[in-house]
């Protein structure tokens, strides 16, 4: 990990699971953001965001059996996840919207967030993902690999299929292991059942946050087809197609990347209709 801007690190209790969080403090008045990372994803994996987007806090956390999180005490669901992220937004004393971003599997959480609370979100940002279980589908040789934890454990297994998997060049490889902690067997598995059955489709209607949309147009794991279906599902959506690039842009590609994110994020505030807000009781 780079030393030029590391984060304060500290652990959130919710509910029964302590969760390891980050918190990289921003050097001028963005609007905080809170980060959702990608399945078996350890936060680190996350720097570029805080070394890039140094303007603001970001904020994210491992999920349990993910980095530096125990391993999980009950099986995950995106409900609870949303509530986690609010518990520890709480906790830093971020009680005002903040701006939200998931990448793949934490693109699934970062809708859910945004649906749970749509008081606490401003503008929401998701990278290659989808709308959950009801998708257009990766390649069959990718996602097999991706639901082998050995991408994670075994170096010399990622660097070989980086290129299947994800769909990116396999120099990219180094810097994806570099950063990346091994996450505890139950704590991959707890988080591949979490979005069983769970999709946003009924709700990203609803949804009335200015959203942008990122997808690269080789990713192997969610085609673009998915990112398209967002756009026209979220009523405020805009989508950004990264060319020559596979599931992990974002590191991959950060430095063509973030200019994107900044630009939407420091934008003025469009002038908005009243949109009509639910919350369901059991988000407050």
């Amino acid at each position: 990990m780079s030393t030029d801007h590391l984060p304060e690190l500290g652990f959130v209790q919710v509910e029964l699971q302590k969760l390891r969080t980050a918190v990289w403090r921003g050097q001028g008045k963005g609007t905080p953001l809170l980060f959702f990372n990608g399945i078996g994803a350890n936060l680190e994996i996350a720097q570029p965001l805080g070394e890039l987007l140094s303007d603001r806090d970001i904020i994210t956390f491992d999920l349990p059996g993910i980095g530096g999180s125990p391993g999980p005490v009950t099986p995950d669901r995106p409900w609870w996840v949303a509530h986690a992220a609010k518990t520890i937004l709480l906790h830093y004393g971020y009680d005002r919207p903040v701006d939200v971003m998931g990448v793949s599997w934490g693109g699934g959480a970062a809708q859910q967030f945004a649906f749970q609370f749509q008081n606490r979100t401003r503008r929401l940002i998701l990278c290659a993902t989808s709308p959950g279980s009801i998708m257009v589908p990766g390649k069959i040789e990718s996602l097999s690999k991706m639901a082998d934890p050995r991408r994670y454990m075994d170096r010399d297994f990622l660097t070989q299929n980086f290129k299947t998997l994800y769909g990116d060049e396999p120099s990219g490889a180094a810097l994806f292991a570099a950063r990346m902690t091994a996450p505890s067997r139950a704590g991959y598995v707890y988080q591949l059942m979490a979005m069983m059955g769970w999709t946003s489709l009924p709700f990203l209607p609803l949804l009335p946050h200015e959203t942008l949309i990122l997808a690269g147009d080789r990713d192997h794991i969610v085609p673009l087809a998915n990112a398209k279906i967002l756009k026209a599902m979220i009523r405020r959506a805009e989508l950004h197609v990264v060319e020559n690039a596979g599931h992990l842009f974002v590191l991959s590609k950060a430095r063509e990347v973030m200019p994107v994110l900044k630009t939407f994020l420091d934008r003025p505030e469009i002038t908005k209709k009243p949109a009509r807000r639910f919350e369901p009781a059991t988000a407050q």
